[in-house]
Formats: structure tokens, sequence, C-alpha cells
């Protein structure tokens, strides 16, 4: 049976191959698309940190909440970008269906700019950096 930590260390290891595709969707313009990437990396970094720490995540999108709720249980590094995190998960969040579906009166294709994709693929990328040391500092132990 796989333990909280290791299934912690599979969502580090996938968000940081996750990356790479966002490369490759912005080389295609198709910036919805790495909105929508982008809110995949986010999630899973966000729910394996709460694993490392022993906090089951919730089976939603948006647990900036959950990381809030037990700010005093992470390091000063995370505790420091909290309001930063709360924010992006929270943006993320709302552009995930959007940004992947549509709707009748938005066409993802047409309604994201690479302004858009550079932000979520930038924020994706601070996070891999801030919550790395987490994950080393884990597999060391």
């Amino acid at each position: 049976m796989a333990s909280s930590s290791s299934l912690a260390k599979d969502y580090y290891v996938r968000a940081v191959k996750r990356l790479r595709v966002l490369d490759v969707l912005t080389e295609e313009q198709s910036y919805c698309d790495v909105v929508r990437e982008a809110q995949g990396v986010v999630e899973l970094l966000l729910k394996g940190v709460l694993r490392l720490y022993g906090i089951d995540p919730p089976k939603w999108h948006d647990v900036g909440p959950i990381i809030e709720q037990h700010g005093s249980s992470f390091s000063a590094e995370i505790v420091a970008a909290i309001p930063e995190i709360v924010v992006l998960s929270r943006k993320l969040r709302k552009e995930r269906e959007i940004s992947f579906y549509g709707d009748v009166d938005l066409i993802p294709s047409d309604s994201y700019t690479k302004e858009d994709a550079d932000y979520a693929a930038n924020k994706a990328r601070w996070l891999v950096a801030l919550l790395r040391k987490e994950f080393e500092r884990d597999s060391s132990e």
C-alpha cells in the first residue's frame, strides 16, 4: 500500500512533467489549454503539499482555502506565500472548465491571450520552485 508521502511525491513529479506541456501548448498558440493545464499543475502541487503535511486534500479543485486554514502547519516559505497561493488557486479554478469547454457565448481558442497563458504558466512555475524544497526535504528524510 502506498503512503500519503509517496502519493504526494507522485503529484509533484507529475506536476513538474506537465510544465513541459505548457511550453508546447504555448508554441502552438493554444493559450486556453495552457491556462487549463496550468490549473492542473497548481492543483497537483497544492494537494501534494497538503499530503506531505498529513492533511487529506478535499476532492474539489480549489484547495487554497485549505492551505490557508492549515497555514500554521507549513514551513515559513509557504506561510509567507499563502495569500498569493490562495489567489492563484481561486483564479485558476475559475478558469478550469471555461478554458477547456467554453460556452455558447465563449469559444476558448478565441478568448484567451498569450498574456493569459504566460500568467498561468509563470505562476505554475513559481509554485513548483516554491514547493520544490518541501518535496526534496521529504525525500531525504
